[in-house]
């Protein structure tokens, strides 16, 4: 649908809702909900995609949405408005990512117990991850991971799954990228052709069931534990809060094992100088922010410039209250083939005030980031080198996660100040921003990305070569799976074959008798 059109769909949307619904029913909405309506587009938008562009349908799934949202008081739910032990069991929560990239939802069936009393409470808590989900990323989908691992009847509460896909179709509409249900017993076929209808015809496609050896299809083993057949060795533990798996990445001198480790004065004072040098570049390039040209050798820095300022195309710009963040949604790494392994990161400073931030990454040990912890001066850029190092190749599941808060002039911006000043801000205060990795196959990305052998990275490592071989066994073992299955199946064919030709041969004697 073309913009403009799109645009006057969400506009009569908003006006009829106003006009329809808001003056009969203001009591049972929330008021956070209806002027968050009036200013959001992607939500209405979002509805009107799960609802096919017809408008009524659309007011009425508003409707219904708002009225659960403050029956369940979804505004307001968080840690501590809810049971402590229900983040304790987990049987909910968030964890890495499938193979298209987006978050999973893992329900492990298996510790959830069936209890009506306790119905309303699990309920909230569902709400309360997916709300937590919905304002941090913005629209994007997730996958819902069904572990009915080591499962039977006593665990399975289809008025519970029913509940969590209402959130979907009608709660959270267009954030459900698809359903893997993991070992589903076949006890429960029945059951789950309920649960089909309930999907209704538009969504029965997302459904997936699958088993160790399927799983694979659609989550990488990086991300399955190990009675999966994956590698993960994450463990759910509670508290903290599961969230989105930022950790502190490697810096370009090593990794950084906690956010009060200090590091030399020689490393801050190198820190601050680079920012100023590519402070006073950016001025002098009239403050633009460009994609910059691959460069061929190291010795070319001088060509860099000219370069910048010939580029085909501009990068796009998160505009945040306090830094402006280039590129906006995706850092593009090249492919092992193409050997781009570093990207940059500007950061602007728009206010007054000194700028604190810090880079995190779900994969530290993958990324070394510099500086990944520092300041920006009031009105001034700072680069940020994002760079691939040993046998590694950048994913769609890698993200980075940008932080920023505004300090006070006399607060200082040494690393141990800055470690002080992290402890001490108020969440509220800080500005978080994150992005997400593009692996270009062929052609040059249009972001800031720089050729890796203009920094002398080697090519092919160890890891490299173990990191294949790991792979070739993987498809080797599912080979051979596959080969005995069939070779199963060429015995049971023939065993059948054979049974049959006892048949008629048995049947052609009697013949044979009763002519005699």
């Amino acid at each position: 649908m073309a913009g403009q059109d799109k645009a006057a769909l969400i506009s009569e949307t908003r006006r009829r809702f106003e006009t329809e619904y808001v003056p009969d029913k203001s009591d049972k909405y929330d008021s956070r909900d209806v002027e968050r309506l009036q200013q959001d587009d992607n939500w209405i938008e979002n509805y009107l995609i799960w609802r096919h562009d017809v408008v009524d349908d659309t007011l009425k799934m508003i409707d219904e949405s708002f009225q659960w949202r403050k029956e369940y008081m979804v505004n307001d739910l968080s840690e501590s408005a809810l049971p402590k032990w229900l983040f304790e069991n987990g049987a909910l929560y968030l964890h890495g990512y499938d193979k298209e990239g987006y978050k999973l939802f893992w329900f492990r069936v298996k510790l959830h117990t069936k209890d009506p009393k306790l119905q309303f409470e699990k309920k909230k808590f569902v709400a309360f991850w997916l709300e937590h989900y919905a304002r941090r990323e913005h629209g994007k989908p997730l996958t819902v991971v069904f572990d009915m691992a080591e499962t039977g009847l006593s665990h399975i509460d289809l008025d519970f799954i029913r509940f969590i896909i209402n959130c979907f179709k009608v709660y959270y509409p267009n954030y459900l990228s698809k359903i893997v249900i993991f070992e589903m017993p076949w006890i429960m076929n029945a059951a789950f052709k309920i649960v089909k209808g309930w999907l209704g015809p538009d969504a029965i496609s997302m459904l997936k069931f699958a088993n160790k050896n399927e799983v694979q299809e659609y989550i990488s083993a990086e991300y399955l534990p190990a009675y999966m057949g994956g590698i993960d060795t994450f463990k759910y533990s509670y508290p903290p809060l599961v969230d989105d798996d930022f950790q502190t990445p490697l810096c370009e001198n090593g990794p950084i094992t906690t956010e009060d480790e200090t590091e030399s004065k020689e490393e801050v004072e190198a820190d601050s100088k680079e920012a100023g040098e590519s402070s006073e570049e950016q001025i002098l390039n009239v403050k633009k922010v460009c994609s910059v040209e691959q460069i061929s050798k190291p010795d070319e820095n001088d060509k860099t410039d000219s370069k910048t300022k010939n580029a085909k195309k501009a990068l796009t710009i998160f505009k945040g209250p306090l830094l402006h963040i280039s590129p906006a949604e995706e850092l593009f790494f090249g492919s092992k083939e193409i050997g781009e392994k570093k990207c940059l990161i500007v950061l602007t400073n728009v206010t007054k005030n000194v700028v604190a931030f810090k880079v995190r990454t779900t994969a530290p040990d993958k990324y070394r980031v510099k500086p990944s912890n520092s300041s920006c001066e009031p009105g001034t850029s700072i680069d940020i080198v994002v760079s691939l190092h040993g046998g590694f190749a950048a994913s769609l599941q890698d993200r980075f996660l940008i932080m920023a808060a505004e300090m006070d002039q006399a607060s200082g911006a040494g690393v141990p100040e800055l470690a002080q000043f992290w402890k001490e801000v108020p969440r509220n205060k800080v500005m978080e921003h994150r992005l997400r990795c593009h692996v270009v196959e062929s052609s040059k990305p249009s972001t800031l990305t720089l050729k890796e052998n203009s920094f002398n990275i080697p090519t092919k490592t160890n890891e490299d070569l173990h990191l294949q071989l790991t792979q070739l066994l993987q498809v080797n073992r599912r080979l051979q799976e596959q080969i005995d299955r069939c070779v199963w199946f060429q015995q049971l064919i023939v065993v059948l074959a054979l049974f049959l030709v006892a048949i008629a041969a048995f049947c052609f004697f009697l013949l044979y008798t009763q002519r005699c």
